[in-house]
Formats: structure tokens, C-alpha cells, sequence
């Protein structure tokens, strides 16, 4: 009686957190949210970076509660924190970062989370120039221990644009992220219902290491490169 007791106090606590969450974010569309990254991003290439949500009274206020308007799926690489290079602060991004934004089962639990119980609209793949990750999916050789986890999964990606015209590099760097993109999209049961109906969007985005920029992908290009 008492563990029957206890899930249904754990299931009205998720659907009360998850109803909050929604209504709280029912403003931040994923075009605005979107609008906020790229504003943000110029800042910082600018050097007019506001620093947003970042003092005592906003510890406070996200101790309470989160309510993150973007999930940015990234790669753990030291020269791409997130927040800095959107110009954001406290509670504004929900991040998830792998090496070359590799995700895996724990990845999509967590993206589902954002989605499905904080209510955010934008889902962000974002990946870089110089992707060490990438550059070893590119290479023959063989790679130690489970790192070679992380370069399988990018292959498919690095195969397709094996023959395209320009640096191989830098387009398997841009496909890697378009085929997280469509993965993403495909994935069931959450994050394809809710891309499906509009609710949510999923794009991809490659932030340059020299300049600071990050560059969204086309439509188009992602349509291409993935068929």
C-alpha cells in the first residue's frame, strides 16, 4: 500500500512539474528560441557579450525551478561552452555534451526530459570546426578503448561526403551534425510525435573555432546530405 502510495505521489509530482514547465515556457516559441541563440551568438562575436542570468538573485530564482527555452545537444570539446558562445546564463540552456555530440541511450533520456517535462520548443545540434571526434571517423586507423563507440557512430556520416567536392574535413564535420538532426527527428516515441505535430524543432548548427561564429545548416543541405 505504501509503495503504491509513493508512484502515485511520484507520477502527480511529474505531471505537476511537467504542466508548470509547459505553461512557463508557452511563450519561448522555437523561433524565438532560436532568435535568442543567434542574437546571443552575435554578441559574443562582436565582444558585446551581456552576460544575461548570471547574478546571485538569478542563482536564487532557478534554485526554485529550471525552465530552459533551448536544449543544445553539443560536443564535450573545452572551446565550445555553450553558454559563452550564446551569451546566456543561469537556467537558460538544458546542454547535453559527447565528443563529436554523439548520442546514445542516456543522451536521448535526457533530450526526451527537456522536451516532454520542461516544455522546451528548440532542440540545437551543435558541432565544430576541427572535430577531434570527427577527424578520427575520417582516418582508417583504429582507435583505442570505447572511443571507437564515438567513431562508429559517425562513419555513415563521413562515408557520404567522402567524394564531395572541398575538404573532407570540414564536410564530415557539417554531415556528422545533419545525420544527428534527422535522427533526432526520427526518434520515437517523444521527440517524432512532437516534431511531427510542430511542436518542436530540431536543427543543426556548426560553431567555428577561429571566429567564434556558429553557422546554422540549411533545409536544404540537410535534406541533400542525408538521403
Amino acid at each position: 500500500m505504501k509503495g503504491y502510495k509513493f508512484l502515485i505521489s511520484f507520477f502527480l509530482c511529474v505531471i505537476s512539474t511537467q504542466i508548470m514547465a509547459q505553461s512557463n515556457n508557452a511563450s519561448v516559441s522555437a523561433k524565438e528560441a532560436l532568435q535568442k541563440l543567434v542574437e546571443g551568438n552575435l554578441r559574443f562575436v562582436q565582444g558585446k557579450s551581456i552576460r544575461p542570468n548570471q547574478s546571485v538573485d538569478r542563482i536564487k530564482e532557478v534554485s526554485k525551478k529550471q525552465n530552459p527555452f533551448a536544449t543544445i545537444v553539443g560536443c564535450s570539446d573545452s572551446r565550445v561552452p555553450n553558454e559563452i558562445v550564446f551569451d546566456q546564463g543561469l537556467g537558460d540552456l538544458f546542454i547535453l555534451r559527447t565528443a563529436g555530440q554523439v548520442s546514445t541511450y542516456a543522451s536521448w533520456g535526457s533530450i526526451e526530459f527537456s522536451v516532454e517535462v520542461l516544455g522546451v520548443n528548440l532542440i540545437v545540434v551543435l558541432g565544430h570546426t576541427k572535430c577531434g571526434a570527427v577527424g578520427a571517423a575520417c582516418k582508417a586507423d583504429d582507435v583505442p578503448g570505447h572511443i571507437i563507440a564515438l567513431t562508429n557512430a559517425i562513419k555513415p556520416a563521413a562515408e557520404k561526403v567522402k567524394h564531395m567536392d572541398g575538404d573532407f574535413f570540414d564536410n564530415a564535420v557539417k554531415a556528422n551534425v545533419a545525420f544527428q538532426v534527422v535522427s533526432l527527428r526520427k526518434l520515437d516515441p517523444i521527440l517524432s510525435k512532437s516534431y511531427n505535430k510542430g511542436q518542436l524543432q530540431i536543427v543543426g548548427a556548426v560553431y567555428d573555432l577561429e571566429t567564434g561564429k556558429v553557422n546554422f545548416l540549411s533545409e536544404d543541405y540537410i535534406n541533400s546530405v542525408t538521403k
